[in-house]
């Protein structure tokens, strides 16, 4: 995973958050009016029903002006005449019962001569106390009546919650989901961390071998040359090794050093016209030798009329080794290998490399493309590898715009197809090849 890549995640998954919490927190401010809203017209009900119960027994409820809410959770009603406080809590809780609001509240009397509560009570539904007229509390004064009596209810607020606990549900759900993420962010940050950690160490291990290397292949080369070596068939066998082992650990560096350049994606590809058979043939030159000395044979069918293609022929040839060298290598006894190419009706050029080697089982040819993995063996233990060519492979094509086909089936052997655009045009190939010959 990329810079570009983590910091669009970062940037998408905080913009999705914010989107989410300003979702919820209207969300939840809305319900919140909305249960605020419906508790204040159940108490206007109640308390209103309360004045008309005592209009009915002969007090003198004014017409306008009978119920006031002092504060979120405090109301008085006006009732213009002395209040019997036994009446008063029969009507309170009948109404308050008949709204649904069975919830815990303290009501007072307020003398009109001294302006003093004279008597109030608690009234607990969950424990009722036998004391009717011990003063529980004292409740605020409302200076604009003369008789009248308020109500409070000091759990206003829990009850309002209790009825919202679906929203609140969900709410701590989002919130631990937030913190998931977030958590996830920082472990994928770390990873990434750890990840550039790895490859710069690696890439500069590689490097460092670069040197060694090249020393090795030098003093082979001298070895080769050195008269007294080459007549000793002993001397000259193992200068050979020296030098064969060299090239193989050379080629292992350089792919590491160009899977590198392509995850940072700092290499640039240098696109000249190729002819495509011509390309083929030099390669299939340079692997015959092996697949002879392997017992095997190695075809081609070049069936494609105008195998130009638009390349870079470093990066093409790397890719057509891969391909030949994974055939030669996870052959069952002895590489058979086809490679073809034809015109396909779309104006490109399919190159196909098939062999009848072990095959890729279906579950695994998704894969095969990865770094690092390579396909279970059994017991086949001379295939050697770090499991980069088919990686180094698909990110070649990717970055030509090439598509490419597997079909693979266990022990039926394997074909490789990858769609080449041709260069059709002669104006247009001798303007391209004019220009490959100025080196341009």
């Amino acid at each position: 995973m990329n810079n570009s890549t983590i910091i669009r995640l970062v940037v998408f998954g905080c913009l999705a958050i914010i989107g989410i919490l300003a979702m919820q927190s209207y969300w939840v401010i809305n319900t919140w009016n909305v249960k605020e809203q419906e508790f204040h017209d159940r108490v206007n009900v109640a308390l209103y029903n309360v004045a008309k119960n005592f209009e009915q027994i002969g007090n003198q409820v004014p017409e306008f002006d009978v119920l006031n809410q002092v504060s979120s959770n405090y109301y008085v009603v006006n009732v213009n005449d002395v209040i019997n406080a036994n009446s008063l809590e029969l009507f309170l809780r009948r109404e308050l019962e008949a709204v649904g609001l069975t919830e815990d509240f303290e009501y007072g009397i307020y003398d009109c001569g001294t302006n003093k509560m004279v008597y109030g009570e608690y009234i607990n539904y969950t424990f009722r106390s036998d004391s009717v007229a011990t003063l529980q509390t004292d409740l605020p004064i409302y200076d604009k009546y003369t008789y009248y009596f308020g109500v409070r209810f000091p759990k206003r607020t829990s009850q309002i919650l209790s009825t919202m606990s679906v929203t609140i549900t969900f709410s701590i759900i989002l919130f631990v989901t937030i913190l998931f993420f977030l958590y996830s962010m920082f472990v994928i940050l770390r990873q990434k961390r750890l990840s550039e950690m790895q490859k710069d160490f690696i890439n500069n291990m590689t490097h460092e071998f670069k040197t060694p290397i090249s020393t090795i292949k030098i003093s082979a080369d001298v070895f080769l040359r050195d008269e007294t070596i080459q007549q000793s068939p002993r001397l000259i066998q193992y200068a050979n090794i020296i030098s064969d082992q060299n090239k193989r650990l050379n080629n292992q560096v350089e792919k590491v050093l160009q899977i590198a350049h392509i995850e940072h994606e700092n290499f640039d590809l240098k696109l000249e016209p190729l002819d495509l058979h011509q390309l083929i043939k030099d390669t299939l030159e340079s692997t015959r030798l092996k697949v002879i000395e392997q017992g095997g044979t190695l075809e081609s069918d070049l069936q494609a009329k105008s195998p130009i293609i638009l390349a870079d022929q470093v990066h093409f040839g790397n890719v057509l080794y891969n391909l030949l060298d994974n055939a030669i290598k996870y052959c069952r006894e002895k590489p058979h290998i086809l490679v073809s190419t034809k015109e396909e009706p779309n104006g490109t050029v399919c190159l196909s490399v098939q062999d009848q080697g072990i095959g890729i089982p279906l579950e695994l040819q998704q894969k095969i493309f990865r770094k690092f993995y390579r396909v279970p063996t059994g017991n086949l233990h001379n295939v050697k590898g770090f499991g980069l060519g088919l990686f180094y492979f698909k990110q070649i094509a990717r970055a030509h715009g090439w598509k490419i086909h597997l079909d693979s089936s266990p022990n039926q052997g394997t074909r490789v197809q990858i769609l080449l655009p041709q260069i059709k045009s002669k104006k247009s190939r001798h303007t391209l090849f004019g220009n490959r010959a100025a080196g341009l």
